[in-house]
């Protein structure tokens, strides 16, 4: 198996995820936090599409899926559209409102495009340090296995908290 094989399909395991949270929900649910404070589904499946999205694209050197294929218009969030969601306060988090079907677009494209990078990838490629503002200095094998590893953790949150909501 290729570094490549290896995270296509850990992105997969991330797509499933986001699939099967998102299927049948309405906006309602998407909305709704099962605590106060708490996050609800649509802020977390947008959080770690932006994150990946963010991450990916930097490593890639290209423009994100949010910006160059319009899903920021079409979000049309009142937040930056560089944010994407770390640190987020709790309003912050409640201003994140939009449909499965906008959502599961939009991981799908960010999907399509980490894909379309790590195809390639090559075994030396994952050495390459690609954020020196941390000591150790990060490379591109960890940047790309903290963003499978945020994404599916996240995942795992919306589907808990589907989960707690419709029993």
């Amino acid at each position: 198996m290729t570094p490549a094989d290896l995270l296509t399909d850990s992105l997969a395991r991330v797509l499933d995820s986001v699939e099967a949270v998102l299927d049948g929900l309405d906006d309602d649910v998407l909305t709704q936090r099962p605590a106060p404070g708490a996050n609800p589904i649509a802020w977390l499946v947008w959080h770690l599409t932006r994150v990946q999205d963010d991450h990916v694209a930097d490593v890639a050197g290209i423009e994100q899926v949010y910006t160059a294929q319009g899903y920021a218009e079409r979000f049309a969030l009142p937040l930056d559209v560089r944010d994407h969601g770390y640190g987020h306060t709790s309003e912050q988090v409640g201003l994140v409102r939009a449909p499965a079907g906008l959502l599961l677009d939009y991981y799908r494209a960010t999907h399509a495009a980490s894909l379309a990078y790590v195809a390639t990838l090559g075994a030396d490629d994952l050495d390459r340090v690609v954020d020196t503002r941390w000591d150790p200095p990060v490379t591109l094998g960890v940047r790309l296995v903290s963003v499978v590893n945020d994404c599916s953790q996240h995942a795992g949150q919306a589907a808990y908290v589907k989960g707690v909501l419709l029993g």
